[in-house]
């Protein structure tokens, strides 16, 4: 047992010095190049004298924060779709969830403007939910039921369909809908550190949510009658759960729009080499997930130097392949 214990400490330790050198990289990337000993001396001790200091703190930090968040909240509903459905291509950009919040976000944005900033984690949070009924619905009344392909099918055809009215609102009306362009596309520049105020209520209901089921989701993963038998409230986790699915796919898309594919690659990187028990699937998604989107980022800002393309353009490109990969090997 303790020899188990500093294993885990280790990996975790592990875990956290490679996002601690991911978020100075980050933040040490640039237009203008910052030196990593300036980035840690700003981190340490602001000076305001100091140019540097200033975009540290007041332009790449709050990137860098928000893309920890990010990269954590959709790695861990990844973690717990897959759990709960027990569907090894379950993901919130997959089943719909990610086009119904941002959908919610454009309708909302249309008809009150910015003053539905504040409240925009319980508009998305509202398109997301909605999106997954419909989704399950329509899987649910499908010959067959609601096998893991029919999730899939359901999944995509909302989002096409989504994207599809997103766009002919967008060019109904570009004047007004030009500052969500970008934001469509899946990006976290040009957000301050209020955006992540807003949400850190969300965020924190979520995360405990996720952390709470943990050990019950290892349970359902084998059956719910196998659930039931060790004494799972197999109702209560499955709201609970979607519950946290729900409030960390709506601040995931409220900080960044929507980024695919991370609740998908993630939990199966993860379990490789923490198993399928849930107590540690979850908190290793959240840890590599907020690595992962701190790296897609940098990618995203160096690849076609000087000029900066999406950071959701990089996720797709990157967890496509292993999309069409887990289809040949589960389906």
């Amino acid at each position: 047992m303790i020899i188990k214990n500093i294993g885990e400490l280790g990996r975790f330790g592990g875990m956290a010095v490679v996002i601690a050198l991911f978020f100075a990289l980050h933040i040490s990337i640039g237009a203008k190049a910052i030196p990593l000993a300036d980035v840690f001396s700003a981190l340490i001790a602001r000076d305001d004298t100091i140019f540097d200091h200033i975009v540290v703190w007041d332009l790449r930090m709050p990137r860098a924060v928000i893309a920890i968040v990010v990269g954590a909240a959709l790695a861990v509903s990844g973690a717990l779709m897959q759990g709960i459905t027990r569907n090894p291509l379950a993901d919130p950009g997959l089943l719909g969830l990610l086009a119904g919040a941002s959908f919610a976000v454009v309708v909302a944005f249309g008809i009150w403007g910015s003053a539905i900033v504040p409240i925009m984690p319980l508009v998305a949070a509202g398109g997301a939910l909605a999106a997954a009924g419909l989704v399950l619905w329509i899987a649910t009344a499908a010959p067959g039921g609601a096998r893991p392909l029919t999730l899939i099918l359901a999944g995509a055809a909302i989002s096409a369909f989504l994207g599809a009215v997103i766009a002919a609102v967008q060019l109904l009306d570009q004047e007004n809908f030009d500052q969500l362009r970008v934001w469509l596309t899946g990006t976290i520049s040009g957000h301050r550190m209020s955006y992540l105020g807003w949400c850190l209520p969300w965020l924190a209901v979520g995360f405990v949510a996720a952390f709470a089921m943990a050990r019950q989701i290892t349970s359902l993963a084998m059956g719910d009658d196998v659930a039931v038998g060790l004494g799972v409230n197999v109702v209560q986790v499955k709201i609970v759960s979607l519950i946290a699915v729900v409030t960390l796919t709506a601040s995931a898309v409220t900080l960044s729009g929507p980024l695919g594919f991370i609740g998908l690659v993630i939990p199966h990187v993860v379990r490789l080499f923490v198993g399928t028990d849930y107590r540690f699937v979850v908190p290793y998604s959240a840890l590599l997930g907020a690595a992962y989107l701190l790296f897609v980022d940098i990618v995203a800002r160096v690849a076609l130097a000087p000029v900066e393309i999406s950071t959701g353009l990089v996720t797709s490109l990157l967890g496509a392949p292993f999309f069409v990969w887990l289809v040949r090997a589960k389906l």
